[in-house]
């Protein structure tokens, strides 16, 4: 059993996860998350403090800009993992960390070339599929790497590749997109 959530005013310099009260770890219950920020933006909505003035209402509007935040990290597992790699001493470092190995190297080519190629939506399509299914298992072994395994450099990397990925897939919708309105 969990502990009691602490008060709004004590809780400015807590984790993501403490402040939903959370385990800090990977695997999480959406319905949990999603309870407890709807509860959290219940108790800083700033209309619950319009009796004690502005001053109050700013620092609710605050706490209400923290909590949604957090929500957005926690909710997110590519967001999540990195908030964890991060906590624990492993920064993702992805603007000047882009060493990958070989083998994600040539998927990421060979998915370009596929991309590349491409001529209808059915083709991008069945790609998506692919890199969508890539993109679970590569969240999965992140979970693996941060809750079992505890090697937070390697899952560090993971989140890496995760990011590569999800830009990936955004790439492919962006040429659905632009083939289906051709």
């Amino acid at each position: 059993m969990s502990e009691p959530a602490k008060p709004l005013s004590a809780q400015l310099s807590v984790s993501d996860f403490e402040l939903f009260n959370v385990p800090v770890q990977f695997s999480q219950a959406r319905e949990q998350l999603d309870t407890r920020w709807k509860d959290l933006q219940r108790e800083a909505h700033p209309d619950k403090f319009a009796s004690q003035g502005t001053a109050a209402q700013r620092v609710a509007m605050q706490w209400s800009v923290r909590i949604n935040e957090a929500y957005q990290r926690l909710k997110d597992p590519m967001r999540r993992a990195a908030y964890l790699c991060e906590l624990g001493g492993a920064p993702i470092q992805a603007e000047n960390n882009t060493a990958m190995p070989a083998a994600f190297l040539m998927q990421q080519m060979e998915w370009r070339e596929a991309m590349d190629d491409a001529t209808d939506v059915a083709a991008l399509d069945a790609l998506h599929d692919d890199v969508q299914q890539a993109h679970k298992t590569a969240l999965q072994q992140c979970a693996q790497l941060i809750d079992t395994a505890h090697d937070l450099p390697a899952a560090a990397q993971q989140v890496r590749g995760l990011m590569f990925i999800a830009k990936f897939l955004r790439d492919i919708e962006f040429r659905i997109d632009n083939l289906d309105a051709s």
